[in-house]
């Protein structure tokens, strides 16, 4: 036997051997990658969360947003096919993601409400159900609209009335982004006397009223009663500052009183109202005084205080800000004087339909 021929010969057993062991695997091949099972080809889908819809304009979702649910839906028939509720320490991490298991490849619409005022707060009612429109959030109230907690914090997806979202069926990972924003809103409402004299806080009662205490499952404000909110917390406080007209500074005392709202809406008024408890002050009183030291409308005062984000849209504004601070100066008569009012630290001409 020649050399060739040995060499050919060494060559088929080889050959032979490598078929046989072929022939006792399923292999499948994904964009030229070699797999053992049929499933590893199939598409892997992924939702990444932000929460940049702020003033700042930066992503604070894993320091804000403790837990999340995301809804897929069917976009001809409003039907939920899929949902998911993540409240694990994942949901804190950066560049946290959900994985989409199950999902058949198609076009949906994604609605997703998160923070922890969405996952078994005491604070709101979630709505539950097979469509998009059952996927509501109510403010929880005591009888005739009575709100006095600390909301817990509370966001919605910013996209569900855009265009639906692909998921291929091609082989890959594919990640959609679900942009939120934030619906609930801290106030935080300030009485200083002009000389600098003590200012009790319980000589005074703090109402705000709005109907916004439904959002539908595209955000909207649906008909609702009217809420009376009232501070969760009250206190007094003391601060270094000048008083108007005053070129020194001074020492002075304050009434805080702390709210937290629901969605604030451009195109609504919301009142604030603070009133003198009754013959809580009896040695200001006089036969022509009423109870009532201010009234104003509390989103016709924020819009006015824009500054640097004067060419925002105000419901943008609205949306992205969700924290307000209103000082009051009160004169003799524990009354306030309309010429000073502060709405986070920018001074305000008050509007001429202003009720005091």
């Amino acid at each position: 036997m020649t050399i060739t021929a040995t060499i050919l010969r060494k060559l088929f057993r080889h050959a032979g051997k490598a078929a046989i062991i072929a022939s006792t695997l399923t292999l499948t091949s994904c964009n030229g990658m070699i797999y053992d099972h049929d499933d590893d080809c199939d598409p892997v889908y992924k939702v990444r969360f932000r929460y940049d819809y702020n003033l700042k304009k930066a992503d604070a979702f894993a320091n804000e947003v403790n837990a999340v649910t995301l809804y897929v839906i069917d976009p001809a028939t409003g039907k939920v096919v899929w949902q998911k509720t993540d409240d694990s320490d994942a949901v804190r991490q950066e560049g946290y993601m959900m994985d989409i298991e199950g999902l058949e490849p198609g076009s949906y619409k994604l609605l997703a409400w998160a923070g922890d005022g969405h996952n078994g707060s005491p604070h709101f009612t979630m709505g539950t159900g097979t469509e998009d429109k059952h996927l509501t959030a109510r403010i929880n109230r005591a009888g005739e609209g009575l709100v006095t907690a600390d909301l817990n914090r509370l966001y919605k997806d910013l996209d569900f009335e855009y265009e639906p979202r692909e998921f291929p069926k091609s082989w890959g990972t594919h990640v959609q982004t679900v942009r939120l924003m934030k619906n609930t809103n801290d106030i935080h409402v300030v009485l200083q006397h002009l000389s600098g004299e003590t200012v009790d806080p319980d000589l005074f009662t703090y109402e705000i009223e709005e109907a916004n205490g439904v959002m539908d499952h595209n955000n909207r404000l649906t008909e609702d009663e009217t809420l009376t909110y009232r501070p969760w917390r009250v206190r007094p406080g003391l601060a270094t500052g000048f008083v108007p007209d005053d070129a020194e500074a001074s020492k002075f005392s304050a009434a805080i009183a702390d709210f937290t709202v629901g969605r604030m809406m451009a195109d609504r008024k919301m009142w604030l109202t603070i009133r003198r408890k009754p013959q809580a002050d009896k040695a200001r009183a006089t036969d022509k005084d009423d109870d009532i030291v201010a009234r104003v409308p509390v989103i016709d005062y924020s819009l006015l205080v824009k500054g640097h984000y004067e060419d925002m849209p105000d419901q943008e504004y609205l949306d992205r800000q969700d924290d307000y601070s209103m000082v009051f100066f009160l004169d003799d008569e524990m009354r306030w004087i309309d010429a000073y009012i502060y709405v986070n630290a920018w001074m305000v001409v008050p509007p001429q339909d202003t009720e005091i």
